[in-house]
């Protein structure tokens, strides 16, 4: 593999493990303190947002960038950002009425989403093994599901089935900003430079449309926001979520899918839910059937597949760094 192509695998891995603090930081800091998922998401993304542009301006790079950006390139941004809400709305939704490691797998099914996804829209995976890697990880999911308590919240179960269908979409809106088309990664059709727009311009411009959208939900819905209204406990745990589990992941995520094309992108971040499932179990002290073992060990290993199964002619071409 070159090296640019390693980047992206460390960099999707990375995304996928800072998204899997989300749920420690919400249940063991914010929500106990009184904190709602829709005023924590506002915080959250108002931290991501602020971390965002203080890396931006940090760069004269990127300051130069920004500024040559033009307006329909900025709306597109904001857009995709804004998209994110939906997303990250079900998915603490659901964490706030099911165990994380739950809504963790259930999550886990975008990966496949987004590959059926690019078979029209961008860089896709093909060959027969695909496709049984995506019937495995609805089996793993199944397998899931039929290990959930009967007293479980079903508007839980719901809500994060949910999720990974509005991640996909955010998935494959990203990967288009960053440049993917059909065929073709971003750093294929860049000859080696990467995203159009480069991470910490996409990232603090896509963060600031999240932020901007879930502060308008959060006062329609008349949320408690004020500073002075959020107790003082949650706010190491506001902090922790919006550095880690929204700056840090976005544009993490951002430059793999750049590099390796948003379905590979996308597998590589399945580390996500053994995370959240290690730390759920670590610090939550969440019970973990053994056919959801099962299940988790089909899904992952659906995923991984998936990421093996791809025909040679189809991967990334080896490119040179500039």
């Amino acid at each position: 593999m070159d090296r640019r192509r390693i980047t992206g695998i460390g960099l999707g891995a990375l995304a996928g493990a800072a998204y899997g603090t989300g749920p420690l930081f919400f249940k063991a800091y914010v929500y106990p303190a009184g904190v709602d998922w829709l005023a924590m998401l506002v915080w959250r993304f108002a931290f991501a947002a602020i971390v965002s542009w203080v890396w931006l301006l940090a760069q004269p790079r990127a300051r130069a960038e920004l500024v040559l950006l033009d307006r329909r390139t900025v709306g597109r941004l904001l857009f995709t950002g804004a998209f994110f809400l939906v997303n990250a709305s079900v998915y603490y939704a659901a964490i706030e009425r099911i165990d994380t490691s739950l809504v963790a797998l259930l999550m886990s099914i975008y990966p496949a989403l987004v590959a059926v996804v690019s078979l029209r829209l961008g860089y896709r995976f093909e060959g027969r093994l695909a496709w049984g890697a995506l019937a495995i990880v609805i089996l793993g999911t199944i397998l899931t599901v039929g290990g959930v308590n009967p007293n479980t919240n079903q508007g839980g179960i719901v809500l994060a089935l949910l999720s990974p269908v509005a991640y996909a979409g955010y998935i494959v809106l990203t990967a288009w900003m960053a440049g993917e088309r059909p065929g073709q990664t971003a750093d294929m059709r860049s000859r080696g430079r990467g995203a159009e727009v480069s991470p910490p311009v996409a990232g603090a411009v896509m963060m600031t449309g999240t932020f901007l959208a879930t502060l308008v939900v959060g006062v329609l819905a008349r949320e408690p926001l004020l500073p002075t209204q959020i107790p003082s406990a949650a706010w190491p745990g506001l902090a922790g979520i919006g550095i880690f589990a929204a700056a840090v992941a976005i544009q993490a995520f951002y430059a793999s899918a750049a590099r390796i094309g948003a379905a590979q992108a996308s597998l590589m971040a399945t580390v996500e839910p053994i995370v959240v499932i290690f730390l759920g179990i670590t610090f939550l002290d969440e019970a973990f059937a053994p056919i959801r073992v099962v299940g988790a060990a089909v899904v992952l290993a659906g995923v991984l597949l998936a990421q093996f199964a791809t025909p040679s002619e189809s991967r990334p071409v080896i490119l040179e760094e500039p």
